[in-house]
Formats: structure tokens, sequence, C-alpha cells
């Protein structure tokens, strides 16, 4: 260890856990700001003896697969800055239209993103998913059915977005709910699936506290269901589900390069009102995202979005609409229609 140089990175460190107490030694001895980068593909904080080891002397950063901001390289000012400032503008740009799809489908890892070949880039996705299964998650705790996470992540990818129900699943799977739900707290911890969690308050009634699971890459998902660009323009309902995905996950991508403390959320009452996103900015403010596929919309589909903004007009800042259409243009009442590209592109054409 002490031969090593003054920077050293040690990748996958997960797999050496004897070099953890290793690690302590040489930080208390030398004290220095960066000595060590350790990457791996797991959550360190599901690694109890390297955050016993490191308590105090580390800082963790999660490494998300590339934004489309980072994709295009677009300098604009971020999304979430606009939302929570109602920084829309009006002004007119072109619909995503089939292009749409394609960014879905490719995803943001970026060694798939290397692959011009859509049929090659599907199969490292699904290379990834067994390698990782079977080296990183059967390689450090021991599972029962390791043949059946496949089939679960693909189930999962095909109900992203939707409410999360491990009956469901495990009657889908023909598999216990307890093994269903150890499962899936293994695939969260390797970053391959996230639950969002309700957002609720006690200033509105019979809200229903049941998280979301998503994928947690769309062109993971669409390889895992055997789907192209193609097939999802034509399944409206699929396409639905993975644009949520798309944005929860662009915008947890944007997030994790602030220095803004901004948590994710959604919103669903026993009335059938329910909103895509609910984001909070530190413990004040709040702002509210819903998704559609389509390229019109209409002054009811802000309906989720008015009736959080009615019980918490102390907080609730703005709230957009993002849509594949061609206006940016307000609602009243801070609401706005927003074109998806502006996720990563800045007003165009006032």
């Amino acid at each position: 260890m002490y031969a090593l140089p003054d920077r050293v990175i040690l990748d996958e460190i997960q797999l050496a856990p004897e070099l953890f107490r290793l690690l302590k030694l040489s930080v208390d001895r030398h004290r220095i700001n960066g000595q060590f980068i350790l990457t791996g593909s797991t959550n360190v904080l599901f690694l109890p003896e390297l955050t016993d080891a490191l308590t105090g002397r580390m800082l963790i950063v999660r490494l998300h697969p590339l934004s489309q901001v980072e994709i295009e390289q677009t300098k604009s000012t971020p999304f979430l800055e606009r939302l929570f400032t109602g920084d829309f503008r009006m002004s007119q740009s072109e619909p995503l239209g089939s292009n749409l799809a394609d960014r879905i489908v490719a995803g943001g890892y970026p060694p798939a993103l290397a692959i011009p070949v859509d049929r090659i880039r599907s199969s490292w996705y699904n290379s990834y998913v067994v390698s990782l299964i079977q080296h990183d998650i059967t390689g450090q705790v021991k599972v029962h059915s390791p043949d059946s996470l496949p089939s679960l992540i693909t189930a999962v990818a095909g109900l992203s977005a939707q409410l999360f129900n491990a009956s469901s699943i495990a009657s889908q799977l023909q598999m216990n709910r307890n093994t269903i739900r150890h499962y899936l707290s293994l695939l969260e911890r390797h970053f391959l699936i996230k639950r969002l969690p309700p957002w609720y308050s006690n200033r509105m009634k019979r809200m229903i506290k049941t998280p979301k699971i998503h994928i947690g890459d769309t062109g993971l998902a669409c390889s895992l269901l055997n789907i192209d660009a193609n097939d999802l323009q034509k399944d409206r309902n699929l396409l639905g589900q993975l644009l949520e995905s798309f944005v929860f996950q662009e915008l947890r991508r944007q997030a994790s390069s602030s220095s803004k403390p901004y948590r994710f959320y959604h919103f669903r009452d026993r009335y059938g009102v329910e909103a895509d996103m609910i984001i909070e900015l530190g413990g004040s403010k709040l702002a509210g995202v819903e998704i559609k596929a389509g390229a019109s919309i209409t002054s009811s589909d802000f309906k989720a979005l008015r009736k959080i903004k009615a019980a918490h007009e102390d907080r609730f800042t703005f709230g957009a609409l993002l849509y594949d259409g061609e206006l940016c243009a307000s609602f009243g009442d801070g609401m706005f229609a927003v074109p998806i590209r502006m996720l990563w592109e800045t007003d165009s054409k006032p």
C-alpha cells in the first residue's frame, strides 16, 4: 500500500474488501485529499466493511450514465434551474418526432453510445446486465435463484414508471414476494433500477404512499425488451412509460452535477389525480413536472399540478408539462407547456 503513488485509482473496489482497513490506515497516516479514487458498480453504502472503515474519510459521488446535455454538449441554463425560476419564454421549436424514440432506445451508457449499429448496441446492453449479475451481484451475496434475475429486471423494464407492486411481479414470475423484494434491492444497489418515493402532505387527503419503479436507463430497458425505435413508436403505452423514465433519469443526472439539494418524488391520490414528478429544492420550494409523449395538450393536463399548488401556495413555484410539441407557452398561474427538447436545449424562434 505504501509503495503506491500519491494519487491512486482503484477500480471495482467492492471486489477487494481486504483493502478497506489498509486504506483507512493509509488515509489516517497521510491526510491528503484525493489520495485514493475508489470506483465500482455497487453503491458503497451497501458495503458495510467499506463504510465502517472509511466513515468520515470519503466523499461519495454517484456517476450516472450520460445526460442529454452531456451527449449534445450544450451549455444552456440547466432545466431544473429554469423550472424553479419560471424562466420559460414564448418560443417555437421543431418536435423531436422519431428522434425522441431514438434517444430513448440509445440510452446513456458511453460504451453503448459509441456503437452506431442498433443491434450491436443492444447486444452490449444485454451482455452488460449478464456480466453485472454473474460477477457482481451473485459474487457478493447469496442468491438462491440467480437465473431469475434477468427475468426480473426485464419485467421491471416493462413496468417502468408504474407503481411498485411486489405481489404483481411475484405472480408474473411465479416467485415468492419477499424474494422479489430482496432481489429488487440487489438490482437497485447496483443502479439498474430506481424506486421513486411518493410525495405527500398533511394538507392533502387520501394520497397513495406507494413508490414508483423506474428502470435505471431506457437504452437498457429497450434492449431487455428487445425493441427498437420503430417498435417503441408503435406502442404508445410503452413509449409513454419509457419517456417518463427517460425524463426522470435526465433530471436526476442534471441534479447530480448541481450543488443544489434537489429531491424527486411522484404524486398520486385515490381520486386518480397524479403528477409524474414533484421536485423539492431544499425544504422550502416545490415544482412539478408532467410528461406527455404527444404533441397536443390542454389546460386539463395541469390538473394535478394546480391541485398541489392550491394546497401549497407558500411553497409551490412553477409547473411544467413536457411534451413533444412546437410551442413553449404559459398556461397561466405559473404553469408552462415546454417542448421536451428544452430539457437540454435553449429557447429558439421567439
